[in-house]
């Protein structure tokens, strides 16, 4: 029968404060070393696939992918943002502080602070100014991709903060989106015009749609209720130009008469 070697006289077992530190010091370089994988499986997981981190490389705390939008679960609709995103995490004494660069739509890095509280959390982001196409919207699916829509979207914050606590929402400051020289596929008319929808927190936050210019006249308000965003729209075509966005105020919303309405919850 073999033997066990003798253990070498001198020769002690690690104590229980050597293991213990060993587990926090491989604890940390997993937190530390933790690959942007991770975070674009959690952003898809918590989005239900609407957003997605193409070909992450990096880390959690400072790494770069591409950007998709889709349908969700099962869409086949699915459009990524020209150029990478850029990201950086930072932890501080009362959350996390992200910093976020697109390549092709921020001027400057989109600054944002998470806040956790009991239940929720409370998320700010700074005023800034950025642009994005248009044509992205097409990814998150019906009725963008059926509009397939083209243009600027301009989006410019103050203020802007949002907190949601056990499902209960508070909006504060302000988020303005600029579409400039919007066009769709549906029309020949190009451009259709330019638009303005414009959140504003408080109490009751609310939505406004206007027309900065344009042929294809759309307004509308809407509020959120409870759990959901309430919004009544009208869509109408100036006289001389009916036929030309015919097909698209059919889609758009239900017909009635020279007008189209848009109603969402």
């Amino acid at each position: 029968m073999a033997r066990t070697p003798a253990r070498p006289r001198g020769a002690r077992q690690p104590s229980a404060s050597a293991l213990a530190g060993a587990a926090v010091g491989a604890l940390i370089a997993i937190v530390v070393f933790a690959p942007a994988s991770w975070l674009a499986a959690r952003i898809e997981g918590a989005t239900g696939g609407r957003v997605q981190l193409l070909q992450p490389l990096g880390t959690v705390w400072n790494g770069s992918a591409g950007l998709a939008l889709t349908g969700g679960a099962g869409s086949r609709a699915a459009l990524a943002l020209p150029g990478a995103v850029r990201w950086k995490l930072r932890p501080d004494w009362s959350g996390l502080r992200a910093q976020v660069d697109a390549t092709c739509c921020t001027s400057q890095p989109l600054r944002l602070h998470f806040s956790p509280r009991w239940g929720g959390g409370h998320l700010t982001l700074a005023d800034g100014r950025s642009q994005w196409p248009a044509a992205l919207l097409a990814g998150l699916g019906t009725p963008w991709n059926t509009v397939q829509p083209e243009g600027a979207l301009v989006l410019s914050t103050e203020g802007l903060s949002v907190e949601w606590i056990k499902g209960r929402l508070t909006l504060a400051g302000q988020a303005r989106l600029d579409a400039n020289g919007l066009s769709s596929r549906l029309s020949t008319l190009k451009p259709m015009g330019s638009y303005r929808l414009t959140l504003d927190g408080g109490a009751t936050p609310r939505l406004s749609l206007e027309t900065l210019e344009g042929s294809l006249q759309l307004s509308g308000r809407g509020e959120w209720a409870g759990s959901n965003w309430r919004f009544r729209g009208i869509a109408q075509a100036a006289p001389d130009r009916a036929a030309a966005l015919s097909n698209l105020l059919n889609i758009i919303g239900r017909r009635d008469g020279e007008r189209s309405i848009i109603t969402i919850g």
